[in-house]
Parts: C-alpha cells; sequence; structure tokens
C-alpha cells in the first residue's frame, strides 16, 4: 500500500486539526487529529531522513502550530492555518529532495 506524502499527511494535521476544533468547538478533538497526524509524519520521516532531520521537522510542525496563534492575531485565523502549513510542508517536501535518504 502506497504512503500519504509527509506534505499532505502535516496538512492534514494542521488544517483538518483547526477546522475540527472549529466546527466541533472542541479544541481537544482538534489536537487529537494534530496529534495523530504529527505522529504519523515522523514516523515516515524517520524512515525516509533519518532521526535528526525528523525530530527537526517534528520540532517545527509542533511550532507552527504555536506560532499560528500570535501569527492570526495579525493575519487572521485561516491566513495563517494555512502560511504555517506550507512553511511546514515545503520544509517536509525540501527534506525529503536534499537530504541524504536514509540507508
Amino acid at each position: 500500500m502506497k504512503q500519504l506524502p509527509t506534505e499532505a499527511i502535516t496538512s492534514i494535521g494542521l488544517i483538518g486539526g483547526y477546522s475540527v476544533a472549529r466546527l466541533t468547538k472542541k479544541r481537544q478533538l482538534g489536537g487529537l487529529v494534530l496529534t495523530g497526524a504529527g505522529a504519523l509524519a515522523s514516523r515516515q520521516w524517520q524512515e525516509e531522513v533519518g532521526v535528526p532531520a525528523a525530530a527537526g521537522l517534528a520540532v517545527l510542525y509542533t511550532g507552527a502550530f504555536g506560532g499560528s496563534h500570535p501569527l492570526a492575531k495579525k493575519i487572521g485565523a485561516w491566513p495563517s492555518v494555512l502560511v504555517v502549513t506550507a512553511v511546514v510542508a515545503g520544509a517536509s517536501l525540501a527534506a525529503k529532495r536534499f537530504l541524504p535518504k536514509k540507508r
């Protein structure tokens, strides 16, 4: 079975997590989506680019979630979520493209 790319997984986590929290008015449910996607992406990153890069990408993913909150006060909630999602997806794609493959 073919794996979903980590760029898609993290996008689902960030956009989907925000959407679930907003629609259900239960932040914990959004956090569950965010956490589940992050865990899955981390496992795939470890396989694709190794542990050190996976750790850095996981920190970026978590930081993007945290950073989206103050950014939302400046540009709005949805634009903020989309900006941080693009940053994480871009970093994931760059890591897979430019870092040596894990053997």
